[in-house]
């Protein structure tokens, strides 16, 4: 997400990424024995693949910690230097921490830097030190400090406050810090993000320059300030609602969440853990120590290493592995295809999945309980009429007890280089729970342009009973997120509309000015949001009007709570927020024009 300030310069171009080819392992042909002379010859009967081995080495890119690793410091220091500008760069890591404590660390992260400890609990592994995000590299603008991440560690901060200052798809889960957090970069400059969950700030959290934020299931000692959207759901210590002045969305507890798997040590062995589901949460999981769920052993995973093929993939998914992607990209020439329940597939270090010519990257049965997490997708060059599918078309199982979920998972399109794809997410199964993405039609970068990087929609849910907890999605031609299926819930949305319009004509829809960032279908009966909030730029030709941010059917049990609409600069206008309701923005004040309650 770009500087919302309209004076501030474009982003640096970094070098088109080069594409790392995937081995594609095709299964030969049958082989037919016998001279020219034999009437008939029978095909030898094909071979039954060897069975893939569980578990395995995590790969180069994985780098292990304990206590007594020898410059540590320089190491972290190399990574970042490598990492810190490399927006659209290769370069995948993720730096893990064995269970101990660790001083005199500081460790900032750039692009697809992952940090975590290996420890059941954040208090495990303890860093008398800093985990950094600032935005130097960007002349303190820390609006594109995008994929990095950090996860199950405690802080001791070094001044008694840890930086924090990032955008989107940047969580900070499961984390202790024993003080305040500032989410700020240095000299307070722009800033747009982000996502906490599962974690305790014992000091101040101090958003300053957010523009939005959202925290769940967590424990605060206070919280500072908002700016346009502040939401918490199930947050101890959160602030009271306030909406729009101050601009707070507080729930007292989560509905339903259930927390992101992640890699353990239990003694030497590597495991991974799945947290059970909660309902109506409020807090952290981990307070009492070991946090309820269940721990598998690496062996019942594949561990990924880039350049294998989707077939090796695929052949492990039906062998009954799990998959743990190493960090990396990843080449597929067909979809992913997750039939079996209970199926995890982990990510580390930010690892990329594209699809080519055009195939779907992840394909979800409509079974209980897949639990995705921690990786990228990003559109290849030939259209892809959806990038991942959460259930087939048509999908009605009830998979209330065992959702699947979606966590820290983020779609790409362009900026990397030339991509498309007419939908990027559709979830089609029920009881689906979104916990935290990012689906981003790329505004600067390589291959960008309102035809190059075509993406009409981002989010598609047809499923009923779908649950949203932290959902961005941005800069798509058409519709951002379309919701057709009964009894959804978003708590917090954060959109801007494409940036890229070339004319007021190009967004036309039908008799309507622009599409919607966030529309639910007219046949819909029962929905609800907190705290939405959409924003537009039309730096092309800032004379562009867009009726509304939301679309719905006025009935009384689809529902809004705390939604806005911004103008940034002036770049463009909305002419209402919801359907005809709320006033217009105007003229060139960053002003944001809200609705407490719809209808």
């Amino acid at each position: 997400m770009p500087d919302s300030s309209p004076s501030s310069s474009r982003p640096p171009q970094v070098g088109r990424r080069t594409l790392l080819g995937a081995a594609a392992a095709a299964t030969a042909a049958p082989v037919v024995l016998g001279s020219a002379s034999r009437a008939a010859a029978a095909p030898a009967p094909r071979k039954k693949p060897r069975a893939l081995p569980g578990g395995g080495d995590l790969g180069p890119n994985v780098l292990v910690f304990d206590p007594s690793t020898p410059g540590i410091q320089a190491r972290l220091d190399e990574v970042f230097r490598q990492q810190e500008s490399a927006q659209f760069g290769t370069g995948r890591y993720a730096l893990l921490f064995k269970p101990g404590t660790y001083s005199g660390l500081n460790a900032q992260l750039g692009f697809y830097t992952s940090i975590a400890g290996l420890g059941l609990s954040p208090d495990d592994t303890t860093i008398n030190g800093d985990v950094t995000v600032d935005a130097g590299w960007f002349n303190g603008n820390a609006t594109q400090n995008f994929w990095r991440s950090a996860e199950n560690l405690a802080l001791v901060p070094v001044n008694g406050t840890n930086r924090w200052a990032v955008a989107q798809a940047a969580p900070f889960r499961r984390m202790h810090v024993r003080g305040g957090l500032n989410l700020a970069p240095s000299g307070y400059g722009w800033a747009s993000g982000g996502y906490i969950a599962d974690s305790r700030i014992d000091g101040q959290v101090g958003p300053y320059s957010q523009q939005q934020w959202y925290t769940r299931d967590s424990a605060i000692g206070s919280w500072l300030n908002g700016v346009w959207n502040m939401v918490f759901s199930g947050v101890e210590g959160a602030p009271a609602q306030g909406f729009p002045n101050p601009p707070y969305t507080t729930l007292a507890t989560t509905p339903i969440s259930r927390e992101k798997p992640f890699l353990h040590l239990q003694g030497s062995e590597y495991r991974v853990f799945l947290p059970e589901k909660r309902t109506n949460a409020r807090g952290v999981t981990w307070g009492n120590g070991t946090p309820r769920g269940t721990s598998l052993p690496l062996t019942q995973f594949y561990v990924a290493r880039p350049g294998v093929s989707a077939t090796t993939l695929n052949q492990a998914l039906e062998q009954g592995l799990h998959l743990l992607l190493t960090p990396g990209i990843y080449h597929l020439s067909e979809p992913l295809r997750i039939n079996r329940a209970n199926t995890v597939v982990l990510g580390l270090g930010y690892a990329t999945l594209i699809p080519d010519g055009g195939v779907t990257a992840v394909k979800v049965a409509d079974v209980d309980g897949v639990r995705l997490a921690g990786f990228l997708v990003d559109a290849g060059p030939v259209n892809s009429p959806t990038l991942l599918e959460i259930g087939p078309r048509g999908a009605s199982r009830d998979h209330s007890a065992n959702p699947t979920t979606v966590q820290d998972v983020f779609i790409r399109i362009g900026g990397a280089g030339p991509g498309k794809a007419t939908t990027s997410m559709v979830v089609n199964s029920r009881h689906t729970i979104i916990d935290h993405t990012w689906v981003w039609r790329a505004d600067h970068g390589d291959g960008v342009g309102w035809e190059t990087n075509r993406a009409d929609y981002g989010v598609v849910v047809n499923g009923d009973d779908v649950l949203a907890t932290g959902l961005f999605v941005e800069h798509f031609n058409k519709y951002d997120v379309q919701w057709f299926g009964q009894r959804g819930r978003t708590i917090f949305f954060q959109n801007e509309k494409a940036y890229d319009a070339p004319n007021q004509a190009a967004i036309q829809n039908g008799s309507t000015k622009g599409y919607a960032a966030y529309r639910v279908g007219d046949a819909v009966t029962s929905h609800e949001g907190w705290g939405l909030g959409s924003y537009c730029y039309y730096n092309v030709d800032p004379t562009i009007a867009q009726h509304h941010g939301f679309a719905a059917p006025v009935r009384p049990d689809v529902r809004f709570h705390n939604l806005l609409v911004v103008s940034l600069g002036g770049q463009g206008q909305y002419e209402c927020v919801i359907n005809d309701t709320g006033s217009p923005t105007s003229g060139t004040s960053t002003v944001p024009s809200t609705v407490v309650s719809y209808p």
